[in-house]
């Protein structure tokens, strides 16, 4: 009962729920930093093989894409529980105002949408680039699904993390002008990187050597 006590009473403690919060806070940065790093360096080798235009599929390998999946899967499941710590931490000082901050309800849907989309990253698109081979050999729609899902993949999670240390902006503006250069970042995103895709399949298929025909072949 003593010891009940004695955590209760450490729990109430505003030095403890600080250090508490920061620890939180530590695990939850470290979790946005792997996911990141981890999409960052996944993303520039796609970019420098559709530019270079070598034939190395070391991006879309097998291996490498299950590794990078499920890493980036316990990064997002570890986002979500130390988010929801940090909010019921912030909760039971705050209050249920705490809730109406734009800022905070921006960085939930965006963490929202970043869940759902990597739902279909995982499940569909990585499955039809390892069958595929290379992001080029894919079919127009399957990659154009990849190329979205890809944008939104890199924007949600670069967002968020502006979200996570962008203090400045809790209370100053709504909903709204907070989310206003996400879309618009995804846009551009999808757009520069069809135009790249697009120029590197071309330029794939300009270099495939053309078939003999037969009557040239019998000469």
């Amino acid at each position: 009962m003593e010891l009940y006590h004695l955590i209760t009473s450490l729990f109430k403690q505003e030095a403890t729920m600080e250090l508490m919060r920061m620890g939180v806070v530590y695990a939850h940065l470290i979790a946005c930093c792997v996911a990141i790093g981890l999409v960052l360096t996944s993303d520039f080798a796609m970019i420098k093989a559709l530019v270079t235009g070598k034939d190395d599929a070391a991006h879309s390998d097998k291996t490498h894409l299950e590794t990078l999946k499920n890493t980036v899967l316990l990064a997002l499941a570890a986002l979500w529980v130390t988010g929801i710590g940090i909010v019921l931490l912030d909760y039971s000082v705050k209050g249920a105002v705490y809730f109406l901050n734009p800022k905070l309800q921006a960085k939930i849907l965006i963490v929202t949408l970043l869940t759902v989309n990597g739902f279909l990253l995982h499940h569909v698109v990585l499955p039809a680039i390892t069958k595929a081979g290379t992001l080029v050999k894919m079919e127009v729609n399957a990659r154009t699904l990849a190329v979205f899902s890809g944008v939104v993949s890199g924007v949600s999670w670069f967002y968020a993390a502006m979200l996570g240390i962008a203090r400045p902006l809790s209370w100053k503006y709504s909903l709204g002008e907070i989310m206003f250069a996400y879309p618009l970042f995804i846009c551009l995103g999808f757009v520069a990187m069809t135009l790249l895709v697009k120029w590197a399949s071309n330029r794939a298929e300009n270099l495939t050597p053309s078939r003999v025909s037969p009557a040239l072949a019998s000469a």
